[in-house]
């Protein structure tokens, strides 16, 4: 085991809450943020990078001065970008309610929570050995050992402790895998509709280039009786069909630019206009079409010049 921790809630889990916060010095709310309690490590064992400050240590008891941990969304959108090491702020309360002041001592990495599509939205954390946090925190360990041999050593331990406490174990990565199913769907549709595009392109790109060389196989028998080499006929077969492919790769291009803002709210991680996805998909096109085009290309130059001069 490389370290464990406790929190009210953790990503993916399927819960979180929010409150108005107001800064000092302010009466109204500057936005909203997603609060949660933590223990210290917490960061360490999420693998959360800590960008400025302190973590929460022995210091931070109920009876010290009230602190809390927030992220870069929470600077940027709350704070406005300000140093927000040593700024103090309240939740917003209904009357009534204690709006004890909090001190940021820390500013932790963004991290998505809910949704793999969302925002990165601003997180306070606040530590749970100031806090009275209920019997519903849940426990995180990161380990490297196996999971099967993991999760029954954690059983062992703590039914030695309490035969009668009720768990379960979720482990995070299939809770982030969950998370993207939808995507991965997505993600194999696309990819097969998109090889079924390519081979109705190959097919329709063949079938006209085929249908040229049947138009024009009289003037292709003129050109070779007068001394065209076959090489002469492929090559001109082969250019036409590279203007056809020219022409649809432009306007392909122009229409997956337009449309890359649509796909990027369906996949997670799609880069709205990734010049290598791009360039990928040109050169895979320019192949299919240079194979699509070279059979009907061949097949022209292999024609007997005087059985084309009296094809009618």
């Amino acid at each position: 085991m490389e370290s464990a921790t406790s929190a009210m809630l953790i990503p993916f889990g399927g819960s979180s809450w929010n409150e108005g916060i107001i800064t000092e010095g302010s009466d109204s709310d500057q936005g909203v943020a997603w609060l949660n309690y933590v223990e210290p490590g917490y960061f360490q064992t999420m693998g959360t990078p800590l960008l400025a400050g302190r973590d929460f240590d022995d210091r931070d008891t109920p009876a010290s001065v009230k602190v809390v941990i927030v992220n870069q969304a929470f600077v940027q959108k709350i704070l406005k970008g300000a140093n927000p090491l040593g700024k103090r702020f309240r939740e917003h309360k209904p009357p009534g309610k204690p709006r004890p002041l909090y001190e940021i001592v820390g500013v932790a990495a963004d991290n998505k929570f809910d949704d793999m599509h969302e925002d990165f939205l601003p997180f306070v954390y606040y530590p749970a050995t100031q806090q009275e946090t209920g019997p519903d925190d849940q426990i995180i360990i990161r380990s490297s050992l196996p999971l099967a041999g993991l999760m029954a050593s954690i059983k062992q331990a703590i039914s030695d402790v309490n035969p009668g406490i009720d768990f379960e174990f979720k482990v995070f990565k299939t809770q982030v895998h969950n998370s993207l199913v939808k995507d991965e769907l997505m993600a194999t549709l696309s990819g097969f509709f998109g090889f079924l595009a390519a081979l109705l392109a190959a097919v329709g790109l063949y079938g006209v280039i085929s249908y040229m060389v049947v138009q024009r196989t009289k003037e292709i028998g003129i050109r070779m009786a007068i001394g065209a080499e076959r090489a002469d006929v492929i090559g001109m077969i082969l250019r036409e069909a590279g203007l056809l492919t020219i022409a649809g790769l432009v306007s392909g291009t122009t229409l997956a630019l337009l449309s890359a803002q649509v796909a990027k709210s369906l996949l997670y991680g799609l880069k709205p206009r990734d010049p290598f996805t791009l360039v990928l998909a040109v050169v895979t096109l320019i192949s299919v079409a240079a194979i699509a085009s070279f059979l009907p290309a061949y097949r022209a130059s292999r024609l007997d010049p005087l059985q084309a001069l009296r094809y009618e």
